[in-house]
């Protein structure tokens, strides 16, 4: 673990859903089933393992580009049908009861007794279901999910909203993704402190320049609630 100060009285923390909580294999397999459709309907075969798996990993070292309109290009032929690839993945993009890492929930549960909670997320709406049904309806005060806030991530807006419903400032507030694009940068940009979980979509072999952009890198959420707790200010919700 590496760590760079976080904010000195921390009164809320947000979290990513996609690596932090769920396994980012939901996402993959997601957009998997939706390229075949599309392949099929093209005429063509489906997707090559190894190609698919060729581009995720590009896209998980560099920390940038989205990964929708990189296959749409490279796997459809035409980036343009990004936004029909995402139409045809919400079917498929939930996630199955057992995919929740062990680390989240008590993460959750032992920052819930402290600090606002909160998810900031791309996510569908039925990821809200999901995330009742294993046990973190009770934990979470801030519900961003993208698909009902009308935000997205790397957005300003959408962590300004995130901040509003926490109602604190984002020098008290700490951001937990596993992406730099998405999370840390712009998360990082607007003051927040931030940790950086390297699973699911990081590198697996992050540069000494990567771990630099977050305050505070660790691989999973076991050691977050000590990091937290040790700055937690007064909680301030009902």
């Amino acid at each position: 673990m590496t760590a760079v100060p976080l904010p000195e009285r921390i009164d809320v923390v947000f979290c990513d859903v996609g690596g932090p909580i769920y396994s980012d294999d939901n996402f993959t397999h997601a957009i998997w089933l939706a390229l075949d459709e599309i392949r099929a309907e093209q005429g063509r075969p489906p997707v090559d393992p190894a190609e698919f798996r060729t581009l995720y990993d590009e896209m998980r070292e560099a920390q940038s580009g989205g990964f929708r309109a990189t296959v749409a290009r490279e796997l459809l032929g035409d980036v343009a049908l990004k936004r029909e690839l995402h139409a045809r993945t919400v079917p498929w993009w939930t996630h199955p009861e057992g995919t929740a890492y062990a680390d989240a929930l008590p993460m959750f549960r032992a920052l819930h007794r402290h600090v606002v909670t909160g998810v900031v997320a791309n996510q569908e709406a039925a990821t809200v279901e999901a995330l009742r049904r294993d046990g973190f309806g009770d934990a979470i005060d801030v519900w961003g999910i993208s698909a009902l806030v009308g935000h997205e991530k790397p957005s300003r807006e959408f962590f300004a909203w995130a901040l509003e419903q926490a109602g604190t400032t984002a020098q008290h507030a700490v951001h937990i993704g596993n992406r730099l694009d998405t999370d840390i940068r712009p998360a990082r940009a607007l003051g927040l402190g931030t940790i950086w979980v390297t699973r699911g979509e990081a590198p697996d072999h992050p540069t000494p320049e990567q771990v630099a952009e977050a305050d505070v890198t660790v691989p999973d959420l076991s050691s977050v609630a000590a990091l937290v707790l040790a700055r937690a200010g007064a909680r301030r919700v009902g």
